[in-house]
């Protein structure tokens, strides 16, 4: 039960409402204007998915598509400037990611093209390689694909089996597919329109094996028919993003030229001496990977972009759309009204605005880097884990978020004329796009370790052993129930004080750090001895330890979207709509905690009573923030033209009112039939009546 004590003092914001223009701004981040332009042109209709067509037309359009981005110039930005690029790699990334809002398949195709064939030659290769292909490139006269995923090896590119092999007479490499397995799979482009393929394998020279590096070969003849020792086969029909033609690409002793090896990380010369600027093969490995890293940034945030158009569909349908009428016998209800509606739907819009924050930091970042600005190995590093982190979150986010904002909105979000199905079909493969987000989180979960076990590295024994107590007597604080005990005695069994301390953002930034660090050291702690076993033994006890890993970097990758909202919400200077996002960022870092109660408890974080408290907490701010959802999701700025979902178009509004009008009519008409139970009702009454005048006499 409720108690009056319970009810936290808040700013009276009734009459209130959020600045909807001062909200966008802060959303749209560093490249708004040209978020705004992506925006403009992802309007267009010509540039729309087109519903129900079948695979071979969405193919044609997607392509035809390319062709009106380059001559709109809205693909050059990240390119040098002098090939009529801007050299403008943050502002690229965010108007590439908004294509999602026009189609899915469209943003993919442009970033197999742009973003991983022509970023490729950028950046694994060298000035000649520039000069030689990037016009082309850039202009869409040589379509390309990315020849890195194999069938037998998806992740661990480092393992492919294609084969580069030297041959010095002929100054050529010599390109093979050893086996089924090796062919390349899954690649956009290839199954059709691609000329050209940037091609991994492994660089054989003078008999030894370098590694994975990068190779320019053609593919297609300009009658689109495989060059001689190429063949492929179309990976037909998929679950979705059917505008791109997926296929695969196998290799016979195709020869090329010795300057066709994309080669800043590494070159053999004419006479098979092979040299690299990095020495170690392993960090070469990482570092030419790392330089295609913003595949991973532009799938984060357009997979933020698709969930705020689910949310801004399924809420702006739930504040129009009247089911039931429990508490009027003339009025239904608002779905919005409803509080499962809202803890269906606002805790994903948090968890959104959460997301979006976190991207313009991880965009921010990848600008840094790719301008050269902050461009060290640390910086670089810093950058993959932080990409590594958040797509998986925001990924999986899209396809939870497009499921619920589809169920939420009943038949109505089956249908096709809503987008609901057809975003999240297409956002599906997001999850395994440029690395399955279960490998990506155990990457950040190496990361964590190896900065923990950073921490010790130049620590004296004197220091290490008073860590080693203090960890050990918090262990025992912790799961003696000492913690909890005490703050049982603080909250003395009160609502308020047990809220008081959710709401604070001091301690839901402790709660949520907590986690990370105490997973990690657990993992750590069990794992230390694992370094002097035999390989085989120690990748055991690594595997017994995956799940607690992938769990730790979860929270981290969740922890950084909380700071992220955090920072965001101190930029803000109107005082109602910095207090409404701060009920939203409690709202997220409070579901996050909710969502692992069970490990707050048996870790002793949080007492009885502090959990008890928490889910009616949480419903507290639900009601709170329902009056500015409406404002929230306008600021995103999506227009009819961008959501194109006819629930979201005030044809529901105008249906309720409709029906409304309707029922006032017939209640006002003498002509109206009388409801049943009404009749029946009213013969209660009067034989109640009557019983009562045969008593009385």
């Amino acid at each position: 039960m409720s108690h009056p004590e319970a009810t936290i003092p808040v700013p009276d914001l009734a009459h209130g409402s959020i600045n909807k223009e001062l909200l966008a701004e802060a959303q749209l981040g560093k490249w708004g204007d040209i978020r705004k332009q992506a925006r403009a042109m992802a309007a267009k209709p010509e540039l729309h998915k087109a519903e129900g067509a079948t695979m071979a037309e969405q193919r044609a359009r997607v392509f035809e598509q390319l062709g009106i981005l380059v001559e709109a110039q809205s693909v050059h930005r990240a390119f040098p400037k002098q090939f009529g690029g801007e050299d403008n790699h943050g502002g690229n990334i965010a108007a590439f990611e908004e294509l999602v809002i026009a189609d899915p398949s469209l943003q993919i195709k442009a970033g197999v093209q742009w973003g991983l064939f022509g970023s490729a030659v950028l950046h694994l290769g060298t000035q000649s390689h520039h000069e030689r292909w990037l016009p082309g490139i850039m202009s869409l006269e040589i379509p390309g694909a990315f020849a890195m995923t194999e069938t037998g090896h998806g992740s661990d590119v480092a393992s492919i089996a294609t084969t580069a092999t030297y041959d010095v007479d002929a100054q050529e490499f010599v390109i093979n597919t050893p086996h089924r397995a090796a062919w390349k799979d899954y690649l956009g482009n290839a199954a059709i329109h691609g000329k050209a393929a940037v091609l991994f394998a492994q660089l054989i020279t003078k008999g030894v094996n370098h590694g994975v590096h990068a190779f320019y070969i053609d593919i297609r003849d300009a009658e689109g028919n495989f060059l001689p020792g190429i063949g492929g086969e179309d990976d037909g029909l998929k679950g979705g993003l059917n505008g791109i033609d997926n296929g695969r690409l196998h290799f016979s002793n195709v020869r090329i030229p010795r300057d066709h090896l994309l080669n800043r990380y590494g070159s053999v010369d004419e006479d098979g001496t092979y040299s690299s600027p990095i020495e170690s093969p392993g960090r070469r490995f990482f570092t030419m990977l790392g330089t295609l890293v913003q595949g991973r940034v532009s799938l984060d945030g357009a997979a933020v972009t698709a969930s705020k158009m689910g949310l801004a569909i399924a809420i702006t349908y739930a504040n129009q759309r009247r089911q039931f009428n429990a508490s009027s016998d003339t009025h239904e209800e608002v779905l919005m009204d409803y509080q499962r509606h809202q803890r269906r739907l606002i805790p994903r819009l948090a968890q959104a605005m959460a997301a979006g924050f976190a991207h313009e930091v991880l965009l921010e970042k990848f600008d840094e880097v790719f301008s050269g600005a902050h461009d060290t190995d640390e910086d670089r590093q810093d950058l993959e884990t932080l990409a590594a982190a958040l797509k998986p979150l925001s990924t999986w986010g899209a396809l939870d978020i497009l499921q619920e904002c589809r169920e939420a909105c009943g038949g109505s979000g089956f249908l096709g004329e809503n987008r609901m199905t057809s975003l999240r079909a297409d956002l599906d493969i997001y999850v395994t796009f440029e690395g399955d987000n279960n490998v990506l989180l155990q990457l950040v979960a190496k990361r964590l370790l190896s900065d923990y076990a950073a921490e010790f590295r130049n620590l004296d024994a004197g220091v290490l052993a008073r860590f080693m107590v203090r960890r050990a007597e918090s262990l025992v604080i912790n799961r003696s129930g000492l913690r909890q005990l005490g703050q049982t005695v603080i909250d003395s069994g009160s609502e308020k004080r047990s809220a008081n301390f959710l709401k604070e953002e001091r301690s839901q930034r402790e709660l949520l750090t907590l986690r990370v660090q105490d997973m990690i050291a657990n993992v750590a702690d069990d794992m230390r001895a694992a370094a002097k076993l035999p390989q085989a033994e120690a990748a055991a006890v690594f595997n017994e330890h995956q799940d607690d890993l992938i769990a730790a970097a979860r929270s981290h990758a969740e922890l950084l979207q909380w700071e992220a909202f955090t920072k965001a919400i101190s930029t803000i200077d109107d005082e109602t709509t910095r207090q409404v996002m701060t009920w939203l960022r409690d709202v997220f870092g409070l579901t996050v905690i909710e969502k692992n109660l069970s490990w707050y408890l048996m870790n002793g974080h949080l007492s009885m009573q502090r959990a008890r408290t928490l889910t009616p907490y949480i419903n507290r701010l639900l009601t709170r923030l329902r009056p500015h959802l409406q404002d929230i999701v306008d600021s995103w700025g999506f227009t009819d033209d961008h959501l194109r979902a006819a629930i979201a178009t005030g044809a529901e509004a105008t249906r309720q009112d409709q029906a409304a009008e309707y029922a006032r009519k017939m209640r006002a008409s003498a002509d109206a039939p009388i409801e049943e139970k009404v009749l029946l009702n009213r013969r209660r009454a009067e034989r109640k009546a009557s019983e009562k005048g045969t008593v009385k006499a």
